[in-house]
């Protein structure tokens, strides 16, 4: 299959609430000594390969292995293993290169097992498991049996944030702008399984003093619009007198992006409520398949400009 159909296929799954798990070890667990298993959306992998030549750098941070020449690109490699608290048994012998965020880096690993296909909503959310920060969600990976295999879908952002941080702009006033004009009354609805996207939104909001409403999976957004659409039938209200815009992420436990723009968009009830996606799954492709559930709007991670200026953009229509 080529890369281009391959891409396709991946975007028609997203649409229909599925998605690919690249499925790989980290090594030993400090805690019982198991080769757990870790996954990561294949969208964000560009290529898996042997581990390459690293060159170390100065002062790096203790997690950050060097950089490789991949293809004529230098790329900082992470120590997975070492961020997660792994001993790798073999040592690292495979490297995972990815791009979301509009950044490339790569994640080495001790070795990589097999991408599975599945339902978002085989993905438990990380709040309800008791998972650390750097844990999105868990994988069940054979549903209907009672002894199903779990993986955790690490959130990849978080451990490229800690690891290499960037200097970004403060989120000021001066950044995102004014208040948002908000009718009186009504927020903002964000869903996002992410916790460092969740403060870095928040932070944003509070900026522009706009009221909102936060929710860690597209099924709680979903489940929050519903409520919200009985609420307001006994009060003779619409929802869109509550509900101001939707920002929703695109990977997400349960329901992912996708399906619940495709879901709000098809409902007589919220017609009027613009959706917003919010996620590090760039590139023409994903863009292209936001327009085509019927999105008003989409940002990259992490850009508080552009973010704020979609919002402006889609209350003004």
């Amino acid at each position: 299959m080529s890369q281009d159909k391959d891409i396709e296929e991946r975007t028609r799954l997203a649409g229909n609430n599925k998605f690919e798990l690249l499925l790989f070890r980290l090594g030993e667990a400090p805690s019982t000594g198991e080769r757990e298993l870790y996954g990561i959306n294949v969208f964000k992998v560009r290529e898996v390969l042997v581990m390459p030549k690293i060159t170390a750098l100065a002062n790096a941070h203790a997690h950050l292995m060097g950089v490789a020449n991949i293809r004529g690109q230098i790329i900082p490699v992470i120590d997975l293993p070492a961020v997660v608290g792994c001993k790798p048994r073999k040592g690292h012998t495979i490297l995972m290169v990815t791009e979301f965020g509009r950044t490339v880096q790569a994640f080495a690993v001790e070795d990589v097992r097999e991408i599975v296909r599945l339902d978002w909503d085989q993905v438990l959310p990380a709040e309800g498991t008791h998972a650390g920060a750097l844990v999105t969600g868990i994988a069940r990976l054979d549903p209907g049996n009672p002894d199903t295999r779990l993986a955790q879908v690490l959130d990849v952002e978080q451990v490229l944030r800690d690891v290499t941080p960037v200097t970004k702009e403060e989120i000021t006033r001066e950044v995102v702008g004014d208040s948002l004009p908000l009718p009186p009354g009504t927020k903002i609805l964000v869903a996002d399984d992410s916790h460092v996207a969740r403060s870095v939104i928040e932070l944003g909001l509070k900026a522009m003093n706009a009221p909102y409403a936060m929710v860690h999976t597209g099924k709680q957004a979903w489940d929050y619009m519903l409520a919200t659409a009985e609420q307001c039938k006994i009060e003779g209200c619409h929802v869109k007198d509550r509900i101001s815009v939707v920002l929703t992420d695109l990977e997400m436990p349960e329901m992912d992006g996708f399906t619940l723009t495709k879901l709000i968009k098809q409902d007589v009830r919220f017609r009027g409520i613009p959706v917003v996606i919010h996620s590090s799954l760039t590139g023409s492709t994903n863009e292209n398949h936001v327009k085509s559930v019927g999105a008003d709007g989409y940002v990259a991670k992490f850009a508080p400009r552009e973010l704020a200026a979609t919002l402006r953009k889609v209350l003004s229509l």
